[in-house]
């Protein structure tokens, strides 16, 4: 558990310090906005939504806790090239973990890198953090004006 410790916390700070895909997208044809009032994260989703629901590109920018930049960065490596249906069982796996008790075996399988926020699960005031992105993406994929929000 320690070595899971240890590589959440370095992939925490690694992919905050440098985000992957953060910036705008200047072909998107999908965006939403998110934000977290409790922490006060703010992120943007661009998407570039092709033929039969593939993500062809993706990326958001936005200021917000580590937790929250890293979520994003790492969200968006992991549905580059996924059809919107997986990317929905990608959501719900990745909340059932960050949402389940620490005391459980955490069910990882499947979510490559996205497996080192099994952490967040000792923190219940950081899932809100973790989620934010996942929250926004799927107001973007549903062409959502709505600012996505993590109740």
């Amino acid at each position: 558990m320690d070595d899971l410790r240890d590589l959440y916390q370095a992939t925490i700070l690694d992919h905050n310090k440098k985000p992957r895909n953060f910036g705008r997208l200047a072909d998107a044809n999908r965006k939403a906005d998110g934000h977290n009032p409790l922490c006060g994260d703010k992120i943007t989703v661009y998407l570039k939504l092709g033929e039969d629901d593939v993500v062809e590109d993706v990326a958001f920018d936005g200021a917000g806790c580590a937790i929250s930049t890293a979520s994003a960065s790492l969200m968006t490596e992991s549905i580059k090239g996924q059809k919107r249906a997986d990317i929905e069982k990608t959501f719900d796996h990745f909340h059932g973990l960050v949402t389940s008790s620490p005391s459980e075996a955490p069910d990882t399988d499947g979510l490559g890198k996205l497996a080192v926020f099994s952490g967040v699960r000792e923190f219940p005031m950081r899932v809100k953090c973790a989620t934010l992105c996942w929250h926004t993406l799927q107001a973007a994929i549903a062409n959502s004006d709505e600012i996505a929000k993590t109740e």
